[in-house]
Parts: structure tokens; sequence; C-alpha cells
């Protein structure tokens, strides 16, 4: 596994700061880059196995539980430094999408009576309001330039989820 994708990449980073279980690489993932990437737990149970076959990671201590540590190898330390220095081409690749439950539900819109609309409208004013705020405090605490630069593109991209609704609120109400 030279060329790890960006969910073990992801897990091999939060790794590299000491050994955690799936449940806290889960919530690790969450606490730093929920709003950027999200890693569901599937994705963490199913990509673990793979980076241990890989020689990437090995079983640490067993905890409560049943739960298993898991500590990132040498060489997965390399295949991290190399994902990381990685060219900007493969940091954009055709994955590097934006997945939104709510752009999608715009998209399909038309589908809706203008009363649902409404209330897809109204819901995601809310959502997003709250999100700005969070994302606002975020920003303000980020000392790291690069993890600063990061917090305001997601308050940029708040806002411009801001607009879109403010100009899909102004479209007929008759599609």
């Amino acid at each position: 596994m030279s060329d790890v994708n960006a969910t073990a990449a992801a897990l091999l980073g939060l790794l590299v700061g000491g050994p955690m279980t799936g449940g806290q690489l889960v919530a690790a993932a969450g606490e730093r880059f929920g709003s950027v990437f999200s890693v569901t737990r599937s994705q963490v149970y199913r990509e673990l196995p793979a980076l241990a076959d890989a020689g990437l990671v090995r079983l640490g201590k067993q905890g409560p539980r049943s739960s298993q540590q898991y500590v990132i190898t040498p060489a997965g330390k390399k295949a991290f430094k190399a994902w990381l220095a990685g060219s900007a081409g493969s940091a954009a690749t055709s994955s590097d999408h934006l997945r939104s439950p709510l752009l999608l539900r715009l998209l399909h819109a038309g589908s809706l009576t203008a009363n649902q609309r409404t209330k897809l409208v109204r819901a995601g004013r809310e959502a997003y309001a709250e999100r700005l705020d969070a994302a606002r405090a975020a920003a303000k605490t980020q000392d790291d330039p690069y993890a600063k630069a990061v917090a305001d593109f997601v308050v940029a991209h708040t806002k411009a989820v801001q607009k879109l609704l403010d100009a899909v609120d102004n479209y007929p109400r008759s599609v």
C-alpha cells in the first residue's frame, strides 16, 4: 500500500500523535477535520485492517470492552509523509468533491411543493447560521497558519451556502 488514499492518510495522520482505538479515531477525525473531510465509522473500521495488512499500522494494547489500539509503524509514517508531500495535482483529484445533502436536495427542489421548498430553505438557513457561528469561533482559535487558512475557507464556504439559500429563496414559488 505505497499509495494511500485520503481516508487512510487521515487515519495515519491522527496516529502520528499516538496510539488510538477505532472509536478514538472516529471521534478525533470528527473533531479535527469534520468540517472539511468526513470520515465515517464504517470507513475507519474498513481501513484499519487494510493498513495493518500493509504494515502501516500494528496492533497496540487491547483496551476495555475489547477495544483495540492501533499504532503507526515507521512504514506508516513514511507513507503518510509521502501522501502529505504529494503533488498538488494529486490532491485535487476527481474524488475531491463537495458532498452536501442540502445541495443535493436543492438540485431536486423542483420536485418539491412550494411549502416543502420553503421548509428546506428555512432549515438550511438555520443550520448554516449555526455552522457559521461555529466556523468563525474555530477560525479565531487557530494559531497554525495552515489550520487558520482552512478554518477561513470553512467560513467562506458557509457564507457561500447562505448566499445560495438567499438566491434560491428568491426564485419563483411555482417551478
